[in-house]
């Protein structure tokens, strides 16, 4: 049987490129003929796709589902779901989690690929089951990272486990770049020595490996790989369809996909990708991934918040602060949010010159157990440390937020329309009621969009542009370079 593929341009591929502003305008036009190709899936919604429609666009996320979801009417629409997290940056009530799933299905959407940034599938329950009482399909996530915690059997347990929780299928998810092929091959065989549902892989092309661990993974049994569309690939966005389409023609693993009509549909998006030129962060290959293990996008995060301080020369000592941070807080995956909190944390204490003495309180709340159980146990010392005479939580963390819809929907206002307007309120509060409250009163007025999208355009050049020079070198600190990556993964 031939290998799958699910096709993220939609949603990764203009999220790892240019900021995640495309906007559905642009994706309409070309979805029909998308529709055609035979794709395994399209990835269209969910991860920060969300948050930016309402923030910078103009622009209702649920809109833009059912849009897309008259127009895709063969090919099954994906997204990325943040477990408890929803497509939000804290952890929400069940209440709302639940609801969620239930209208993201309701409005078009099929497959739901649900992960935790801490690999804590207790995170993933709730989302599971909703996801499943709706009728979609629920796919199990295992957040590849590396680690002296981090083995090949601790990925298929996680796996096995995900599986028994119910999940339809499993996506190996490298967000950095980090996997090796021949760790690829050996993860995916373990894998499918315990589970019997498919096997999925999503890797990012920072680090110049991607296309060979997926061609190893493959080998191994890989049922479906994620790949965008060659115009909106590689860099720090996934591997581009076309080459895997070529390299496995005539095999065993042919994915029967035409090259022409993709070459089309690259092209299409080629003329689509020149409007947001602006948008264009520093999109090349950085092996350096390799070393310092932090993702493109965190890394832009990172330059943004060291040029505010006049500090923009401390990147290399931030990078090197960033393991001893993920060490101390129990070698977390960085992921959204983790990927933010220990960034963050880094900087503060470059900047501070000693560890911990000011603490975020997204760093206190990592360590006090608040968004989950950490891959390795957090040291009573570092604890002490960082939130002393605080008694951290071991249970769900969930299990400690009290239900929000009914007490929102007394607190919105009449800008609130609908359930849809109601959870895109609990996700994003003061986002949301701005946005909704503009579109009340009459919105998408072209020039006023314009407006918008100008005023985000300037500020994220302001802000968000990495600085000249700032890419990162051989020079930065190898954290397993004495544990070995062999050692480190296989345990």
């Amino acid at each position: 049987m031939g290998v799958k593929i699910t096709d993220t341009t939609m949603r990764d591929g203009h999220q790892s490129l240019l900021a995640t502003r495309m906007r559905t305008e642009d994706m309409l036009p070309i979805a029909e003929e998308m529709d055609e190709v035979g794709f395994h899936s399209v990835e269209v919604w969910g991860g920060a796709t969300f948050d930016t429609a309402l923030r910078f666009l103009r622009e209702d996320p649920w809109d833009r589902l059912r849009e897309l979801k008259k127009r895709f009417k063969k090919t099954p629409l994906q997204m990325l779901l943040r477990g408890q997290n929803v497509v939000g940056y804290r952890h929400y009530a069940d209440d709302v989690v639940k609801k969620f799933c239930e209208l993201a299905v309701k409005n078009g959407m099929e497959i739901f690929r649900i992960f935790d940034a801490l690999n804590d599938l207790r995170n993933l329950e709730t989302a599971i089951k909703a996801v499943k009482k709706a009728g979609g399909h629920a796919q199990g996530t295992v957040c590849y990272t590396i680690s002296p915690v981090h083995t090949t059997q601790m990925f298929a347990d996680q796996a096995k486990q995900l599986e028994e929780m119910g999940c339809d299928s499993i996506c190996i998810k490298d967000m950095a770049g980090l996997l090796h092929p021949y760790d690829a091959f050996e993860i995916v065989k373990a894998i499918k020595e315990v589970v019997k549902v498919p096997i999925q892989m999503h890797c990012h092309c920072t680090s110049g490996m991607a296309e060979m661990s997926y061609l190893k993974a493959v080998e191994a049994g890989l049922d479906i790989m994620d790949c965008a569309l060659s115009t909106l690939a590689q860099g720090t966005s996934q591997p581009p369809t076309e080459s895997l389409v070529a390299t496995f023609e005539g095999s065993d693993k042919d994915t029967k996909l035409d090259l022409e009509r993709l070459t089309h549909l690259a092209d299409y998006f080629g003329e689509v990708r020149k409007k947001y030129a602006a948008f264009e962060g520093n999109v090349r290959l950085d092996a350096g991934v390799l070393l310092h293990q932090v993702p493109g996008g965190m890394i832009s995060n990172l330059v943004s918040q060291l040029r505010e301080q006049g500090a923009a020369d401390k990147l290399r000592a931030v990078l090197d602060e960033i393991p001893a941070v993920r060490a101390d807080t129990g070698y977390p995956p960085l992921v959204t949010p983790t990927s933010q909190i220990v960034g963050t944390q880094a900087v503060m204490n470059t900047l501070f010159g000693e560890r911990y003495k000011q603490v975020t309180k997204e760093t206190r709340g990592l360590v006090l157990g608040q968004y989950g159980q950490t891959p390795a146990p957090i040291s009573a010392k570092i604890r002490k440390k960082i939130a002393p005479n605080e008694k951290p939580i071991t249970d769900r963390p969930a299990d400690h937020i009290d239900p929000e819809l009914k007490a929102a929907r007394k607190q919105a206002g009449d800008f609130v329309k609908s359930d849809e307007d109601l959870l895109s309120y609990v996700l994003f509060p003061q986002v949301a009621q701005e946005f909704l409250e503009w579109r009340n009163d009459g919105g998408g007025i072209e020039n006023e969009i314009a407006a918008a999208i100008a005023a985000a355009l300037t500020h994220d050049r302001a802000r968000a542009a990495p600085a000249p020079g700032a890419a990162v070198d051989g020079h930065t600190h190898n954290p397993w370079k004495t544990a070995g990556r062999q050692r480190a993964l296989r345990g």
